[in-house]
C-alpha cells in the first residue's frame, strides 16, 4: 500500500484506517528527515577535513586529526563533532558516532548509502551496518556492502553479524583469530553501576558453570571477591598459599556519599536518603551505615562546605577546597550535553588566567583563580574552549551561556542544556 504524502490531520482522522495512514506518513517523513541529517553530517565532515587545520581559527598544533570511520575514509579535525552535536542536541560522543557512521556509509559503503538515500533502507539500519563495519579493512567493508545493500532493509541483526564475521575472517584473519581467542572463555561477571536501586544494589550479568550457578553461596563469594580478592587460587598447598598472599590485595573502591545531619543523628528506623555521587542515585542512610560498618571500610568524613562561599588565590593552580566546591556545585562537565564527572575533569578558568597560553580570541582581560571564574570541563571540551572559537560566560554558579564557533547559543544549567535564540 502506497503512503499518502498528504494525509488528513490527526484531528480529522475519523477511522482506524485514517489514523494508520496518518502515522505511516509521519513515520516516512521522519525517516526522510533522518536521511537528510546523515547527508548533512557527510557535508559537515567534508567541511572539516584535515585541510582546515591550517585555518587561522585554530592555533598550530592545537587541534589534531582523527579517524572517525574505517581505514581509507577521510580524516576529520578533532573537534568537528562538538558543534554538530550542539546543533543536534546530543553529546559530543553521540555526535562523533553519528559523524563516523555517516562518513563510513558515504565513503566505504557506497551501495548501502545509495539505498539509504533512495529510501529503500531506513537511516537507522544504515547506521547500524556502518557501526559494525568500522573495524573492517577496506576490502572487508566492500564485501559487506556488496552482499548486504540489496537486503539491508530486511536483514536481521543475526544475519548481519554473521556476514560481518565472514568478512573479518576473509579479509582480516589475524583480527578474527585474536577475537576468537578473546572469546574462548565466555564466562564473565559484569556489574551495571549505572543502575542503583534504593536498597543499594546493582544489576549484574554473568555466565558461569551450571554447578556454580546452582549454589546460593556463590553470591556471597562474589561479594567477597569484589571487596578483597583480586585473584583466587583454589590450590591450598602451602607453596600456593604463600604465593597467593603476595597477589591478593584489598581493592580500593571510593564512594562519595552525601548525608544530611538528620540522617547521621536520626533514630534507628527513620527513613533518610543519601546521595551517591558516583552513580547520581539515592540509597537509604541505613545502607550507608551497613557499608561503613564493614571491617575493611575506611570512612573519611569531610566538613560541610558553604557552596556560596568565595575564595581566591594569586596562583594558577586551584586549591583542593576550592576545587571541591566547584565539583559540588557542578557535578559534571559544564559543556553542552556533556555528562562526564567533574571529579575527573579540569578546573577551567572561564576568563583565562594570565599564565594560560593565548587563545584564538587574542588579547583580552585576565581572570583570577576564584570560585566565580572556575568551572569543570572534561579534557576534550577544555582543549576545545582553549584552542578554538568556543566561548562561554558564567552567569552564576550553575548556569553557563555558551557560543559555538558558528554562532549557536546554548544555556547549560543544573537542569540540562537548551538551545537559545541569539
Amino acid at each position: 500500500m502506497a503512503i499518502d504524502p498528504n494525509p488528513a490531520p490527526l484531528g480529522e482522522c475519523d477511522s482506524p484506517a485514517a489514523v494508520l495512514v496518518f502515522v505511516r506518513a509521519e513515520q516516512a517523513a521522519a525517516e526522510a528527515a533522518q536521511v537528510r541529517v546523515l547527508e548533512g553530517a557527510v557535508a559537515w565532515a567534508a567541511m572539516h577535513s584535515t585541510d582546515c587545520l591550517d585555518d587561522a581559527a585554530c592555533l598550530p598544533g592545537a587541534e589534531g586529526e582523527v579517524a572517525i570511520a574505517g581505514p581509507g575514509a577521510p580524516l576529520v579535525t578533532e573537534f568537528a563533532p562538538l558543534e554538530l552535536g550542539a546543533a543536534l542536541g546530543m553529546s559530543s560522543d553521540a555526535a562523533r558516532a553519528l559523524l563516523g557512521e555517516a562518513v563510513e556509509l558515504a565513503h566505504r559503503l557506497p551501495k548501502t548509502w545509495a539505498a539509504v538515500r533512495a529510501g529503500s533502507v531506513p537511516a537507522w539500519r544504515g547506521r547500524k551496518i556502518a557501526a559494525n563495519t568500522l573495524s573492517l579493512p577496506a576490502d572487508g567493508a566492500a564485501y559487506v556492502d556488496t552482499h548486504v545493500h540489496a537486503v539491508a532493509g530486511k536483514i536481521g541483526y543475526a544475519a548481519l553479524d554473521r556476514l560481518i564475521e565472514e568478512a573479518r575472517v576473509r579479509f582480516d584473519p589475524e583480527a578474527a583469530e585474536e577475537k576468537r581467542r578473546a572469546a574462548a572463555d565466555r564466562r564473565h561477571f559484569d556489574l551495571d553501576t549505572g543502575r542503583v536501586t534504593f536498597g543499594g544494589t546493582v544489576v549484574v550479568d554473568g555466565e558461569l558453570d551450571l554447578a556454580d550457578a546452582l549454589d546460593v553461596r556463590r553470591s556471597l563469594a562474589v561479594g567477597e571477591m569484589a571487596r578483597r580478592q583480586l585473584a583466587l587460587d583454589l590450590d591450598t598447598t602451602p607453596t600456593q598459599i604463600e604465593g597467593l598472599s603476595k597477589r591478593c590485595r584489598p581493592r580500593q573502591v571510593v564512594i562519595h556519599v552525601h548525608l544530611s545531619a538528620a540522617a547521621l543523628s536520626g533514630a534507628e528506623g527513620d527513613l533518610h536518603l543519601a546521595r551517591v555521587e558516583n552513580t547520581r542515585s539515592f540509597v537509604s542512610a541505613d545502607q550507608v551505615k551497613t557499608w561503613c560498618a564493614h571491617p575493611d571500610a575506611q570512612v573519611i568524613v569531610k566538613p560541610v562546605l558553604d557552596l556560596a562561599d568565595v575564595t581566591r588565590t594569586d596562583a594558577y593552580e586551584v586549591p583542593e577546597r576550592m576545587a571541591e566546591r566547584v565539583s559540588l556545585n557542578n557535578p559534571s562537565c559544564v559543556f553542552p550535553w556533556c555528562g562526564r564527572s567533574a571529579r575527573r575533569a579540569d578546573n577551567d578558568h572561564v576568563i583565562r588566567h594570565r599564565h594560560e597560553r593565548e587563545g584564538p580570541q587574542g588579547d583580552g582581560e585576565y581572570g583570577e583563580t576564584t570560585d566565580p571564574n572556575l568551572a569543570p570541563l572534561c579534557r576534550t571540551h577544555h582543549r576545545a574552549k582553549t584552542h578554538t572559537a568556543w566561548t562561554y560566560t558564567k552567569l552564576d554558579e550553575t548556569t553557563f551561556l555558551w557560543r559555538s564557533p558558528n554562532g549557536i547559543h546554548l544555556r547549560r544549567d543544573h537542569t540540562g542544556t537548551t538551545i537559545v535564540p541569539a
